[in-house]
């Protein structure tokens, strides 16, 4: 899972913990662990479908967005129409 630059420094102090993805099919898995771009890793929580009208302003804010149109700008950026709400731990390098 990789992040927007605008983002990084927010998902590093474990201010964001969750993440809506719109994909074909889910690319993580429970317990996955994904390398960073700063070293570290994010480790999957959980992750569960939702439909997209099931995506609210409060979602919205803590993935990190100013709000579900702001969120969609981001994560609608591929053919994938299935969504997907991830939640995760970061973990530092070392």
């Amino acid at each position: 899972m990789i992040f927007a630059k605008k983002l990084r420094d927010r998902v590093r102090s474990g201010e964001i913990t969750s993440s809506v993805r719109i994909w074909h099919g889910p690319r993580v898995k429970v317990g996955g662990r994904y390398p960073q771009y700063d070293g570290g890793e994010i480790e999957v929580i959980a992750i569960r479908e939702i439909a997209l009208s099931d995506i609210t302003p409060a979602m919205a804010r803590a993935s990190g967005f100013a709000g579900v149109v702001d969120l969609l700008k981001t994560a609608k950026h591929g053919p994938g129409q299935r969504v997907f709400l991830v939640e995760f731990e970061y973990h530092s390098a070392g």
